[in-house]
């Protein structure tokens, strides 16, 4: 096992990717981040996007996106690096400068994705009630089944949610993304309930930010960027992998952590050092 560069994150250590990076970082692949649009940034290589809430720039205006696609595919500047630097990374902005939005948004950002024949998708946000609409669902459904990997945050409810996820993390085509801290924990704010596949850090990630700058934040939505650029690197060396496939490897190399059941951490922890 490498020991892991003393100038890497403790989260991209944590998930092993640093052992795969000498066979493949990711190159060629499509990664789609539906969230609040993904900011210029010089640690960050855009290939181009879509702004689905009203047409014009997929800039970021909250932050929250950039960070998101930063875990992903930072290229390793100032220190931060991505687990998947070299993907093609596509801006979806289907939330606005709240991080609110419309469910009609992201469907158009699937439908976008699906034209435009992204290889993966990543949707670090959750919904709930009345928001989880068949048409979402359909148009998920309909992702999966032309082979794009789609992976969502769990939500951040805790125990409160008497096990529930989150959707669209919860839909059954969906890669559900659980997070841990900095000691192999699933953290107190990460969901439980069943349709979890894998956990990953969520705790305290460093990442990209508005203004060319960085910050540091906690939750789910920090975990399912990490799964994301780790499908990537797997289907850089596997293209012909379905989106069960790639779930079911993924999981078969996960690391299942002690005295926690699968309701919270699915599979285990994320180990990309076989890819």
């Amino acid at each position: 096992m490498a020991a892991c560069p003393p100038e890497l994150a403790w989260n991209i250590c944590r998930v092993k990717v640093h052992e795969a990076w000498p066979r493949t970082t990711g190159g060629k692949i499509k990664v789609a981040i539906i969230d609040t649009g993904i900011a210029a940034h010089p640690n960050l290589q855009i290939a181009g996007g879509v702004n689905t809430i009203r047409g014009g720039s997929y800039a970021d205006d909250n932050g929250h996106g950039t960070h998101v696609a930063g875990i992903t595919a930072a290229k390793g500047l100032d220190g931060i690096k991505g687990v998947a630097p070299d993907v093609e990374l596509y801006a979806i902005k289907a939330l606005d400068s709240r991080g609110g939005g419309y469910v009609s948004s992201i469907i158009a950002g699937v439908d976008w994705c699906i034209r435009n024949k992204m290889d993966v998708i990543n949707m670090s946000f959750g919904l709930v009630g009345s928001s989880v609409s068949r048409a979402l669902s359909d148009v998920i459904a309909k992702a999966y089944n032309q082979g794009i990997v789609i992976v969502a945050s769990a939500g951040n409810s805790g125990t409160e949610d008497n096990g529930m996820i989150d959707a669209p993390a919860s839909f059954p085509e969906v890669m559900a993304v659980a997070a841990t801290d900095m000691s192999d924990k699933v953290t107190g704010f990460s969901s439980r309930g069943t349709g979890i596949d894998l956990a990953a850090p969520g705790e305290q990630i460093k990442s990209t930010w508005l203004n060319g700058g960085y910050m540091t934040l906690s939750g789910t939505s920090m975990s399912s960027p990490h799964a994301a650029g780790g499908v990537a690197l797997l289907l850089s060396r596997q293209a012909r992998l379905s989106p069960t496939q790639v779930t079911e490897q993924l999981k078969s190399w996960a690391l299942p952590l002690p005295s926690v059941t699968e309701n919270e951490q699915g599979a285990g922890l994320l180990q990309l050092d076989r890819i």
